[in-house]
């Protein structure tokens, strides 16, 4: 699943590339699994929008949209037999929420180009290109919001890890008997952190993933903050891991994986002290860690 670096390099992209157009149409594949609002409801709002600005919110892509207040009918290009109704005059602004699951991607170019089997929304754009979503195992999801006066619009359940400061930081795990690996994935704690980084910033705080996160000393605390901010920024100015699936909005893969530690290296020797990376199952997932430099 594409985490907080990966999800950061795809809305830049994006907003680089598409800030600024509007979207002319809409096409809405029929599998229901990627909708998580109605299809007659992501038309609505998306046709005619003008997209302002793309960002990251934890693991999501949020598309910032300015709604055209036009009254009367429109009607919504949607695969056949899906049915959907239109709405009259719309809010000023409003927002399309992307979260892209395990196999999601967000990919630009010319219309000609092939469509993918597995294409679930197509955005036809005023500059000529399209936006297309794919997804193959069908674990993402599109919603839409309207935001009316004086509300913010979409908001992730825990802080940001890349703003977040040391006071804040520490307090999120005391009393907590979970094991800091865990913890770190908890996304009520700190929207973004997935798999690949937790292991990679435990590394680097020298921390075993099995430690209790209530046991964690201020010390430990403070080079585990000061570990997950520097290998997300890391990540990101390269482009993120891609270990899967995962390309970025023009379909390039990223690079960090090349600079991993441990994550996907289970027997190979630690690139510091040459100990075989450990593999174990935690809450389900995966962890690796070197057993000599993480106590």
């Amino acid at each position: 699943m594409p985490e907080l670096p990966e999800v950061e390099t795809i809305a830049r992209g994006l907003d680089k590339r598409i800030a600024g157009d509007v979207i002319e149409s809409v096409w809405l594949g029929e599998k229901p699994q990627p909708l998580k609002s109605s299809a007659a409801e992501i038309v609505a709002v998306l046709e005619h929008s003008r997209i302002a600005r793309v960002g990251r919110v934890g693991k999501h892509i949020v598309f910032d949209l300015e709604l055209q207040r036009e009254g009367g009918k429109r009607q919504p290009r949607l695969a056949p037999r899906k049915s959907a109704r239109t709405w009259g005059t719309a809010p000023r602004r409003g927002q399309w929420i992307v979260h892209l699951g395990m196999t999601g991607q967000l990919l630009i170019g010319p219309p000609e180009a092939e469509m993918l089997k597995h294409t679930h929304a197509v955005l036809k754009l005023d500059s000529g290109r399209e936006l297309r979503f794919v997804d193959m195992r069908r674990f993402g999801r599109l919603s839409v919001v309207r935001i009316g006066s004086g509300a913010t619009g979409f908001g992730a359940p825990g802080l940001e890890p890349l703003d977040i400061d040391l006071e804040h930081f520490i307090p999120l795990f005391h009393g907590r008997k979970t094991p800091i690996k865990s913890a770190l994935l908890n996304q009520k704690l700190l929207s973004g952190v997935g798999n690949i980084y937790a292991d990679e910033s435990l590394f680097r705080a020298k921390v075993r993933p099995r430690r209790r996160a209530t046991s964690l000393t201020r010390a430990e605390l403070e080079e585990l903050h000061k570990g997950l901010q520097k290998v997300l920024r890391e990540a990101i100015k390269l482009g993120g891991s891609s270990v899967s699936d995962y390309v970025d909005a023009e379909g390039r893969e990223g690079f960090f994986q090349l600079k991993h530690y441990v994550y996907g290296r289970e027997g190979k020797p630690c690139l510091v002290c040459g100990t075989p990376i450990k593999r174990v199952i935690i809450a389900g997932r995966s962890s690796h860690y070197c057993p000599e430099c993480q106590k």
